[in-house]
């Protein structure tokens, strides 16, 4: 399927922190395979003149998704800490919005929809179509499409801008996305003149 990410699009990279890269708390394998495909996405929604949001997992010390507070998780993207940053790797513009999440210390968020200004900051651009990569398929991506479409978004899942924690159930998360509605592209589907 062709595609243009024409007036009205936005581009959602989610969770690119160090922390979830190799040397990270919680490292996604491969995760930095995605680094190039998303800056070349960058690329062209910069040419484009189109909005940009990056999310983040901005956990306080004490965030109850930590296994010291009985949830799954090692520490990780915790605030103001060089692990929560967003990777230097990635190429944002200055003008590329960082939409915090998973902030509240009792309350966990895998989508960048979750207790955000993420959906109020789409509508006021008057944004119909998202375009959707990052870390991890099978949670934060999974969770911030399925919410994309439930709002009305039209959602472009990135197939080559995402990685998982496991093959197996991301494999599941793509099929799930992409059975609620959302369409599956790689950077050739797009048509950029």
């Amino acid at each position: 399927m062709r595609i243009s990410p024409i007036e009205k699009s936005a581009l959602i990279i989610v969770d690119v922190q160090n922390d979830f890269l190799p040397g990270g708390a919680l490292p996604v394998p491969n995760g930095d395979l995605i680094i190039g495909p998303l800056n070349n996405y960058i690329d062209l929604f910069i040419k484009k003149n189109l909005p940009i949001f990056a999310t983040r997992d901005w956990h306080p010390k004490d965030h109850i998704s930590f296994r010291e507070r009985g949830g799954p998780w090692p520490p990780h993207c915790v605030q103001n800490t060089l692990g929560a940053e967003i990777s230097g790797k990635l190429v944002l513009p200055p003008n590329a919005r960082i939409v915090n999440k998973a902030f509240s210390p009792d309350k966990d968020a895998y989508s960048g929809f979750q207790e955000t200004t993420l959906c109020l900051e789409l509508r006021e651009l008057g944004v119909r179509r998202l375009f959707i990569g990052g870390l991890a398929t099978d949670y934060c991506v999974k969770a911030t499409v399925l919410d994309s479409i439930k709002l009305g978004f039209e959602t472009v899942l990135l197939l080559d801008a995402i990685k998982g924690v496991s093959p197996e159930d991301s494999g599941k998360a793509v099929r799930e996305m992409i059975l609620n509605g959302a369409i599956g592209i790689v950077s050739e589907d797009l048509i950029t003149d």
